[in-house]
């Protein structure tokens, strides 16, 4: 299933989610070379985060291989900015495309529920959580963690809360055959943080890369904890599809 679209107006023009969009495109073109190697490669090892190089569990000079023939190197010198700038960066077309189709769908209307500086010192902070939930769940992984999908996690947690009942429509493939239906919020986003449950637990213990489902789960759980201090309720009471109750 991929959200195409929701049914929630927006007040505020998103100004902090365009710029957030912006700077993971700029991120891509001109540090990651549109996803060309070596520059790829080079910005995944430098300013990917790495927890086993975060916290010294790694041995510096080990080597992880993080496609054909790219090895990233550890280090003795811990960068703690890589916590900052790993959610700006993307390992291939369909990861940036995606985190960034499902910031534009979501971010809008949490920004519209809290003003544009709360929204992206929000964003801000659910990435770094969902960086630490990765780090303690894995703390000897030594293969950079890249993507914006930890704070976008968080701009999901918010949104269920915000607007449960809102209708999502869905693209989904059964075979050959593509159709589209509608989900309230909380059904599409709750069947997202389950999946992320699963494969969470699913991946302790495996070695090497792959999806980072407990920054996912942090992501989310922060964005769930942060945005009853991070709303505006008189933004919030504008909105006609608020809540359980709409009406209230």
């Amino acid at each position: 299933m991929f959200p195409l679209s929701d049914e929630n107006p927006h007040f505020l023009t998103p100004y902090a989610t365009y710029v957030l969009i912006a700077l993971n495109i700029l991120a891509w073109i001109f540090i990651q070379g549109l996803g060309m190697e070596p520059r790829l490669g080079a910005s995944v090892c430098t300013l990917g985060l790495v927890p086993g190089e975060l916290l010294q569990t790694l041995a510096a000079g080990t080597r992880f291989a993080i496609g054909q023939g790219t090895y990233c190197v550890l280090t003795n010198t811990p960068n703690w900015l890589t916590a900052i700038s790993h959610m700006f960066l993307h390992g291939g077309w369909l990861h940036i495309i995606g985190n960034l189709w499902f910031l534009w769908i979501f971010g809008n209307n949490v920004e519209d529920s809290m003003g544009h500086v709360r929204f992206a010192l929000f964003y801000l902070l659910c990435g770094l959580a969902a960086a630490a939930a990765q780090v303690l769940a894995d703390p000897s992984a030594g293969v950079p963690m890249v993507g914006a999908s930890g704070a976008i996690g968080g701009v999901m947690g918010a949104y269920v809360l915000l607007y449960p009942k809102v209708r999502v429509k869905m693209l989904i493939f059964l075979g050959f055959f593509i159709t589209t239906f509608t989900i309230p919020a909380y059904g599409m986003l709750g069947y997202w943080f389950v999946a992320q449950v699963v494969g969470g637990v699913g991946s302790i213990g495996a070695q090497g890369g792959g999806v980072a489902f407990w920054a996912h789960i942090g992501g989310f759980v922060a964005g769930a904890a942060l945005v009853v201090l991070f709303k505006d309720p008189e933004l919030v009471k504008r909105h006609p599809h608020r809540g359980w109750n709409p009406s209230s």
